[in-house]
Formats: C-alpha cells, sequence, structure tokens
C-alpha cells in the first residue's frame, strides 16, 4: 500500500444516482461516512485477482471494523457485469459483507485515475485519499498504514468509531446455491455446490437429494468448490477429485462414505516451479479438473495463475501443461503460450477443449504440447455471435462439455447460452438461450443436463433457443495517452518498512512487458530484471494494449531471526493506451509490497 506524498487530495464524491447492495436501500455519500477510514475496492466479479482480493479482506475487515469501512466499486468488463442483478447475485455468491456499488459507467474509476483491476485506495477520516495499491498481497502493508493513522487520527479526535452502513442480505433457502459443475456417476448426478461449500449428490431426476458431503461452512473443508471429476477404477485411492477453487488445492473423495480421502496441495507440488515471469503466486483458484486418458493424468484449469497443470493423482506431483502466467490469448507451444482464466475442461481423445472465460474463447491443447483457437480474439472481444468461427464471439464462458457427436457444447455464461461447435465444420450456433449463468453441463443418459448457476438448479431438458440477439462487442476502458515513438515505463517499488529486498538467489526484481498486437512495439518487449525500460512504439500505431507484469521478492530484515518471512509483490496490468502527440512520456506504475 503507498502512502500518498504532496497535497492532500480530497476523495471525489459517490455518484448521486448509484445503485447499492448491502445497504438496506440506503445510499450514502462519503459525508456520511465522514470520522470512519474508508478503503475504496474497485473490482469486477469476472475477475480471479479481484476474487483473491476479496478473500484477503476478510480478516483484515474483520480487525478494523469499529474505524473502516469497506467499500466494493464494482467497475463491470463484460456487458453482463453492468446489470445490477447479476451484480447482486456475484454479492451473495463470493460472501461480499460490506457495502456494494454499483459503477456500470465506470465514473469512479475515472474520477480515481484506475488502471487495473483490482484497485484499492485508502481515505481518511476528513475525506482525504492518503494510499492507493493494486493487484493482490497489499494486506500486510495496508494493515501497517492504518495502524499508523488510526492512532494519528485517534489523538487528534478526527476518528469515530462503531459500525459502518453494511447490512446484510436475508439469505435465500434453495436445495442448490449457485452450483457450478456437474459429474454424472452410475446411479447419479455429483454436483459442486459453490454457494453452499458442499457436493450434492443427486438421483438422476437431477432434483432428489440423495446426500451432501461437507459441513457446509466456508473452509469445512470446501470453499467455493467448481470443477469435479471421476477417476477410472483403480487409478489411485479416492473415486472423484474435486477442484476445491477458493482453498486453491484439489480434494480426493472416497465415494461409498463421502469422506475427503486426499488434498492434492497445489501450490506445495509447484513449489520452485517458476515461468519467465518469475515464481507461480500460490492463489491458483482451480475451476476445474478433469481426467484425461491419453495423457493419464488429471489436468486442472488454473484460472487464478492463467495455467494448465497436470497432477499425478497417485504421487500428487504437478507440472505445467500450458501457459507462462502471463494473460492473453496466444497459439503455438503450449509452455510459450498465453492463457485468460481458463475455467472448464473437455478431454476427447489426444486434444483437451478448454475455454478461456477472460478473452472469450474455446481453445484446444495438443498431447504434444500445442496451444490453438477455435471461437476467440482477445482479453476485451466479445459478444453473441453465431457463423463461421472466425467471427463468432462467446461472452465470459465458464464451461465446456464433449457431445456424443463429437461437437461442442459451450456453456456461454454470461450471454446465458448453451453454444455448439461443430469441429467439422468450424462453425458455431446457438442451442439454448435465456439461461441464467450456465457454468457446467453433463451428458446423463444421453441427455445433456445444464447447471444454470444463478438459478440455483440443474436444467433438463435443456429450452431450445428462440430468439437470439447477435452482436460482437467490446470493453472500452479509459486509454492512457503516450507520446508516439520512444517512451520510459517505470515500476516504483520500495519494500515495506522492516523488510529489504531479498537478492539471494539472483535478481529480486522481475518484469514482463508485451503488446496486442504484437507488432505494436518495436523494441522495449520482452523480460528483464530492471524495472525501468523504453517501450518504441511502431510507426502508424494509434491504439494498443500494454501487458506489463512486474514482481518483487523481500524478507524480513531482521538480524536476529534465522529464518525470515519471505514476501513476493507481483502485479499484472493491461494498460490501453492511445498514441497522440500530447501525450505523456513516461508511464509510472507502482508496485507494492
Amino acid at each position: 500500500m503507498r502512502s500518498l506524498s504532496g497535497p492532500r487530495v480530497r476523495a471525489p464524491q459517490f455518484p448521486a444516482r448509484a445503485t447499492w447492495i448491502g445497504t438496506a436501500g440506503q445510499a450514502p455519500s462519503l459525508t456520511d461516512l465522514r470520522g470512519r477510514f474508508v478503503l475504496l475496492d474497485f473490482w469486477t466479479f469476472c475477475c480471479a485477482n479481484c476474487l483473491h482480493v476479496l478473500d484477503e479482506l476478510r480478516p483484515f475487515e474483520d480487525k478494523w471494523s469499529d474505524v473502516l469501512t469497506v467499500v466494493g466499486v464494482h467497475s463491470p468488463k463484460f456487458a453482463h457485469e453492468a446489470d445490477p442483478r447479476a451484480v447482486a447475485a456475484a454479492v451473495e455468491r463470493y460472501g461480499v459483507h460490506h457495502p456494494v456499488l454499483n459503477d456500470p459507467e465506470l465514473t469512479l474509476w475515472r474520477q480515481y485515475a484506475v488502471r487495473a483491476w483490482p484497485t484499492l485506495i485508502l481515505l481518511d477520516p476528513e475525506g482525504y485519499v492518503v494510499a492507493q495499491a493494486a493487484g493482490e498481497g497489499q494486506v500486510s502493508a495496508l494493515d501497517a498504514t492504518l495502524a499508523e493513522l488510526v492512532a494519528e487520527h485517534d489523538g487528534r479526535g478526527t476518528l469515530r468509531r462503531g459500525d459502518g452502513p453494511y447490512v446484510p442480505a436475508l439469505p435465500q433457502p434453495t436445495t442448490l446455491r449457485f452450483p457450478a459443475k456437474a459429474a454424472a456417476l452410475p446411479e447419479s448426478i455429483l454436483v459442486a455446490d459453490a454457494g453452499h461449500h458442499q457436493l450434492v449428490e443427486l438421483a438422476r431426476d437431477g432434483d432428489t437429494v440423495l446426500r451432501r458431503i461437507g459441513s457446509g461452512r466456508r473452509g469445512d473443508p470446501f470453499a467455493e468448490p467448481n470443477g469435479l471429476t471421476l477417476l477410472p477404477a483403480g487409478t489411485a485411492e479416492v473415486d472423484v477429485v474435486v477442484a476445491d477453487t477458493a482453498n486453491h488445492v484439489l480434494r480426493g473423495i472416497r465415494l461409498p462414505d463421502g469422506v475427503v480421502t486426499r488434498t492434492y496441495d497445489l501450490p506445495a507440488a509447484l513449489a520452485g516451479t517458476s515461468t519467465v515471469t518469475g515464481a507461480i503466486p500460490p492463489v491458483l483458484s482451480p475451476w476445474d479438473v478433469a481426467w484425461w486418458p491419453a495423457l493419464g493424468k488429471l489436468v486442472v484449469a488454473a484460472a487464478g495463475v492463467h495455467l494448465l497443470l497436470a497432477v499425478d493423482p497417485v504421487s500428487g506431483a504437478a507440472e505445467i501443461l500450458a501457459g507462462t502466467t502471463v494473460e492473453g490469448l496466444k497459439d503455438g507451444p503450449a509452455l510459450d503460450g498465453w492463457l485468460a482464466q481458463p475455467s472448464g475442461l473437455a478431454p476427447d481423445g489426444d486434444r483437451l477443449w478448454f475455454v478461456d472465460a477472460e478473452s472469450s474463447a474455446l481453445r484446444w491443447l495438443t498431447l504434444d504440447g500445442e496451444l490453438h483457437t477455435a471461437v476467440g480474439e482477445g482479453l476485451f472481444d466479445f459478444g453473441h455471435v453465431d457463423g463461421p468461427a472466425r467471427t463468432a464471439r462467446f461472452q465470459h464462458p465458464l464451461g465446456v462439455t464433449l457431445l456424443a457427436d463429437g461437437t461442442v457444447a459451450v456453456l456461454d455464461t454470461y450471454n446465458g447460452a448453451v453454444r455448439r461447435y461443430d469441429p467439422a465444420a468450424d462453425t458455431v450456433c446457438t442451442l439454448a438461450a435465456e439461461l441464467a449463468e450456465p457454468s457446467g453441463a453433463v451428458l446423463v443418459d444421453g441427455e445433456l443436463v445444464v447447471v444454470e448457476s444463478a438459478a440455483h438448479r440443474l436444467v433438463r431438458p435443456v429450452p431450445r433457443a428462440e430468439l437470439v440477439r447477435n452482436g460482437a462487442l467490446s470493453t472500452t476502458r479509459p486509454a492512457t495517452e503516450l507520446a508516439p515513438g520512444a517512451v520510459r515505463l517505470q515500476i516504483r517499488f520500495a519494500p515495506p518498512p522492516g523488510r529489504k529486498l531479498d537478492d539471494r538467489y539472483g535478481p529480486a526484481t522481475r518484469l514482463s512487458v508485451t503488446a496486442t498486437p504484437p507488432e505494436a512495439l518495436l523494441a522495449g518487449a520482452g523480460d528483464s530484471a530492471e524495472l525501468d525500460r523504453t517501450l518504441t512504439f511502431a510507426g502508424g500505431v494509434t491504439e494498443a494494449v500494454l501487458h506489463i507484469i512486474a514482481s518483487a521478492a523481500s524478507c524480513d530484515d531482521d538480524p536476529l531471526e534465522p529464518h525470515p518471512a519471505c514476501h513476493l509483490a507481483r502485479q499484472d496490468w493491461g494498460v490501453p493506451v492511445r498514441l497522440v502527440p500530447t501525450g505523456a512520456e513516461v508511464v509510472d506504475l507502482v508496485l507494492l509490497g
């Protein structure tokens, strides 16, 4: 968390007609919150990094609840995320226990000059901006900053203690709550019931509950489970493997008694593994898991770090199958390719189909390690378009299922649709529409059963599409205006108080820069240890997106501690730029420890 120096800046007010969630119909203003610290969390519910920050903030919010109000400022990327009903559902789905302001026009994003999801901005009790940070891993620095400022404002008499404006909504009792994906068992259907933090076994009718696995309390043992897969008999000592998403692990279940007998600790299994962008963060958010017979291993869609992993179900050993942790869409050799929150898997012989949610893409990985894209253009292009695959569009799909005829069903989540891709014809059509965030599907007795997540149910038979609104869309974010030609990129990093850079095993910092389109940069793309470089744009380029990943390792600076705790600060930025003669000659970003 970077404390700001220089002239004090008064925080812009909340929009007067903003829609609020978690305030019992009230619309609090910054004036109403005067005397309390306010932490603005700019987020959007499609973003795995934003969900990680929500988890990081839970204990922090509890600790400082008498002096701090956290306000989530929902700043959507996708069209579906601008719907206030979808935002309200996401607030419940992800257990957000603070007020959320829905800002579909990105009004506050512009006023606070935000550049990335997620961004945190701290306001003091007098209504001034005092600190800001982008990305994950900010809580320890934020905690230290707040401790100093609370003491200061306590002494000045400007601090008001007590409760904030948050009013929880009444929970709705339903059999399933935000179910994510399902798997067919010989006599039943097993559902990952993410909102209840459980697995639920249903009869083949998709409605009758046979049993529940897990206590239903977050983290005991599940936290937002999503994908699940049945292992071939005799493969391991477990029958079903579950992607326990918010715990960042896999769980192995013994079906006869429903006992969790194995935890596959993915962060531990990947310890010491790194890519060109540095060490792999531990917040993997496994969104799906599938048994790939041709590989003889489990495959994991690690949405939080933009990777596909292979896991041996017996030894627990893990390796990277595809991706570099750079978020984007790039085909070719799998270990040099870019993924964007892979979220659904469907093995098909020597081919593994998967959907990349953030690039709204259907892609496949070959057994010999090549990435290909069937449908999709990039991080900011989406929509609902049928027809030839080269022009077809999805919107943040979360699931994919192989159909009996060799075609592929795509759970086009934010379009509320089931789409079908035909590899032979290379075309896309719509099978079903008007669904509430479909996120998974399974074939049961030859029939497609869809997990309609935001309607809290399984759907069979799937309703046929009647009226489909076709249209291509793109995300428009405020662009940073830069001068054509050469500009300087500088990433500012200073270890927090009590820490020092950790260069025991090589350079402590790392910077990776790419661009969309790649030809926009004549020079400056690539990887280096230095956090400062010159970027040279190609002549004739007027717009581009810079993809910037910076990391820095630091350790506690205590000479009496033989094994000091070490920390990795890492942030991804996707910065839209527009090149104009009057643009800036410096891109100044802050990496916080």
